[in-house]
């Protein structure tokens, strides 16, 4: 009777499921570094401020400084809102883009938000935004980069391997999180 070959298999497998993971893992290796420092910047919105100077607005009624605004503006459409946050400024609300018109000045402050193109895309991916099967599809990924780590701690044999140097490697990676995660929860 053949012996099973579970080495082969592994190897066989390790590889496979690799070649099938390898555009999820880049796509939630560059979600995960855009995400991770999102104190730093907007990782989906590229935002962006500038200001431009209009003749002064003196009008109080509604319309009139909708109308002007656009005009000074050139601007091609209605707002979707109009608010007037103190007597002294108004603002008109585009997709995308704000307005904030300082009345007596003319000083116009234009702050936009653009979708930061296929980063957004990752990061709505990496975060499970559109939910359904896009849930189970992330699950699976998951489940095989917990086998793709575990089977590749038998790929090698010998002073390579697991037993050989490999498990000098698999401790180092074991105590980062374990440390880290110490000192975070009781030492900091």
């Amino acid at each position: 009777m053949t012996q099973f070959k579970w080495r082969r298999w592994n190897i066989v497998l390790h590889r496979d499921i690799g070649y099938l993971s390898v555009a999820l893992v880049i796509i939630y290796g560059i979600s995960g570094l855009a995400v991770n420092h999102m104190a730093d910047w907007n990782p989906n919105f590229d935002r962006r401020k500038e200001i431009v100077s209009i003749e002064p607005i003196e009008s109080t009624e509604k319309d009139t400084i909708i109308a002007r605004a656009i005009k000074q503006l050139r601007l091609s459409s209605l707002p979707e809102n109009y608010f007037r946050p103190d007597p002294e400024t108004a603002q008109l609300f585009y997709p995308g883009t704000t307005y904030s018109i300082d009345l007596p000045t003319g000083n116009v402050l234009i702050e936009s938000n653009n979708r930061r193109m296929v980063l957004f895309e990752m990061n709505q991916l990496h975060l499970n935004a559109p939910k359904g099967l896009w849930t189970y599809i992330a699950d699976i990924f998951a489940l095989s980069l917990i086998f793709m780590g575990i089977s590749g701690l038998f790929i090698l044999k010998g002073k390579n391997g697991l037993m050989g140097r490999g498990k000098w490697f698999v401790m180092v990676g074991s105590a980062i999180p374990i440390l880290y995660w110490i000192w975070y929860q009781y030492l900091q």
